[in-house]
């Protein structure tokens, strides 16, 4: 079976992220959510497990597939592989939703982070990352 594949850090998911996968989802497109197996920084705080198990989560009951993958240096293709590329731009009521800027709000303890993250993973979210 063929997959809508989408590879990320996902410092946290949000819903910037939700609406980009489920682009994919509302089509009845299953979902594979790859997660690039990087060490834990400043700008990166979350573990691999600790992403994965947000994600899992997230898309419990959905046709979608969470894995690690190694860190990539860059997606590269050849003609006529078989599968499309496929770019989404959010909407301008979710194009603003920062990863970064949330991590900056959980650390300062304000809440407002809530209103862009998923309610599903708010309690996983908020005990990797506070």
């Amino acid at each position: 079976m063929k997959r809508a594949m989408f590879i990320g850090r996902w410092q946290p998911f949000h819903n910037g992220h939700k609406w980009l996968i489920d682009q994919k989802l509302s089509e009845g497109v299953p979902v594979l959510i790859a997660v690039r197996d990087i060490p834990p920084d400043e700008k990166n705080p979350l573990t691999t497990e600790e992403t994965m198990a947000i994600l899992s989560s997230a898309y419990e009951g959905h046709d979608a597939h969470v894995i690690a993958i190694p860190d990539i240096e860059s997606v590269n293709y050849g003609r006529g592989v078989g599968y499309e590329i496929n770019e989404f731009v959010p909407p301008s009521n979710i194009g603003y939703i920062s990863a970064t800027e949330i991590r900056k709000q959980i650390r300062s303890g304000d809440d407002s982070w809530k209103e862009n993250v998923d309610e599903k993973v708010h309690a996983l979210v908020e005990n990797y990352l506070r």
